[in-house]
């Protein structure tokens, strides 16, 4: 049957690099990009985590492979970097998953130790794994980096300001640098993930978290970490190419609800 459009949906070979990979949306990306048939990087401080989930692909007779990685060690991002794209031969997308999230008040006496944890993992790595990815994403041509932020860079919760403050950084980061390599042809676009089941919410009752979705969220539940992966796929397709400096919130309706 002859196509009426043109542009091209598949990642079929391309090479794409995941953070945080290991659990959570990291691995529902993961999952979803090789059976999208893309050759995918699982990368996450948690090793074990990694094995298990490049495990997972091979199994379904796909592509991975897996390195163990601490976002807060610039020069392991470089090694990691340059690994993979060794390995692969390329590298065409990048998704920054990676992220942490302590409670804090402003006024707690290890306040800034856990501010310099959040900026090391939720801003700086972005930065450095972006800059160590740049020089193959240009060769590949077309390159796609996607950074998932959180509703917490459209809002704010009390007791949470690093986080806050640095999801925002990311909201920042997208844009400015859309702006700086569209000309390139690599697009940088955000998710913004709302409530969603994930280790950072394993600990919350499913009572609460029933209470929170009714009054919180139009869809009245917590999503599930595919749907979120959805949303960063549709970001890196090649049909995607004027998709640049998007910040797509995943929230089923959570930052428009006003009551």
């Amino acid at each position: 049957m002859t196509r009426l459009s043109k542009l091209n949906r598949s990642i079929a070979g391309k090479v794409a690099l995941v953070t945080g990979a290991a659990s959570g949306m990291g691995r529902a990306t993961a999952h979803l990009f090789a059976d999208e048939g893309a050759h995918v990087a699982v990368t996450d401080i948690n090793a074990a985590g990694v094995e298990a989930v490049v495990a997972e692909i091979k199994a379904a007779g796909l592509s991975a492979e897996g390195w163990a990685l601490d976002l807060a060690d610039p020069d392991r991002i470089k090694v990691v970097v340059g690994e993979v794209a060794e390995r692969f031969g390329a590298l065409n997308i990048l998704v920054n998953n990676a992220g942490i999230s302590q409670h804090t008040l402003i006024d707690d006496d290890d306040y800034e130790a856990i501010w310099d944890r959040h900026a090391d993992i939720l801003l700086r790595a972005h930065t450095r794994t972006i800059r160590a990815s740049l020089p193959h994403l240009r060769a590949g041509g077309n390159g796609r980096i996607v950074n998932i932020a959180s509703t917490e860079g459209l809002g704010a919760t009390p007791e949470t300001s690093p986080y806050t403050s640095f999801k925002h950084g990311v909201i920042g980061l997208t844009r400015s640098l859309a702006v700086e390599l569209g000309r390139e042809g690599i697009t940088v676009n955000c998710i913004c993930p709302g409530a969603v089941n994930t280790g950072m919410t394993q600990g919350i009752s499913e009572k609460h978290k029933g209470i929170f979705a009714k009054r919180r969220v139009p869809i009245a539940r917590y999503a599930e970490p595919e749907e979120v992966a959805q949303g960063t796929l549709n970001f890196v397709l090649p049909a995607s190419s004027y998709m640049n400096g998007a910040v797509l919130p995943v929230d089923g309706g959570l930052t428009i609800k006003n009551a």
